[in-house]
């Protein structure tokens, strides 16, 4: 596995950097997967790729200092602050059922729930409870490809395809500030639905974990 070392960029320039590797790992035909892990500065809000974004505040954010972006990937918005940000590009056949969507998100995954035991941390795939398609914001909704922690949301991830290469990449959120959430995404956040790696585990660092994951 090729590993991208972690750096933070703006919102714009994160989203560059997954497109290019996408567009370099298909025109190199790389058969080997690239893991790339990332911060944000400022804090974002991403757009999935064909979302309605007349939620937004423009203003609220500008004043704010909170940057707007469109993914390539699909899915509901993110606000991407105190996080860390992970993305997988590989070819559909890397994965032994890369051509089925929920499968090869769960086989991405997988990758990162054995990062996380060695963390102390076990996760397991959502997707327990009903599905509520009104939300705007990505950490309120509950797939069978998200990663929890009892129960609790605390990975999303979104997907994007093209020329037999999946790019896959999501947050995973550190903690959160849950009145600017409320705020940005006009809907109640509630501590029953999502978690954070602060709320889990207050003694693990970014530091630690991005460490576990470039391993």
């Amino acid at each position: 596995m090729r590993f991208v070392p972690f750096a933070t960029y703006n919102g714009q320039k994160n989203m560059d950097i997954d497109a290019e590797l996408l567009e370099q790992a298909i025109a190199e035909n790389l058969q080997e997967p690239i893991f790339r892990l990332y911060a944000w500065e400022p804090a974002c809000v991403s757009l999935g790729r064909n979302q309605d974004e007349s939620f937004l505040d423009r203003e609220f954010l500008k004043s704010h200092n909170i940057d707007v972006v469109r993914r390539l990937t699909g899915g509901r918005a993110l606000l991407h602050a105190d996080e860390i940000t992970y993305s997988f590009i590989c070819p559909i056949s890397y994965l032994e059922h890369g051509e089925h969507i929920v499968s090869s998100y769960k086989e991405i995954c997988q990758i990162l729930i054995e990062k996380f035991k060695e963390l102390g941390i076990e996760l397991d795939f959502g997707g327990k409870k009903p599905v509520n398609t009104a939300f705007d914001y990505c950490m309120l909704i509950s797939t069978g490809a998200d990663l929890c922690y009892n129960n609790k949301k605390l990975i999303g991830s979104a997907q994007f395809r093209k020329n037999g290469y999946i790019l896959q990449h999501g947050g995973i959120l550190y903690d959160y500030d849950k009145t600017l959430l409320e705020t940005v995404f006009g809907e109640p956040v509630s501590a029953d639905e999502i978690t954070t790696i602060k709320e889990i585990n207050p003694n693990l660092t970014k530091e630690k974990i991005i460490e576990i994951l470039s391993k």
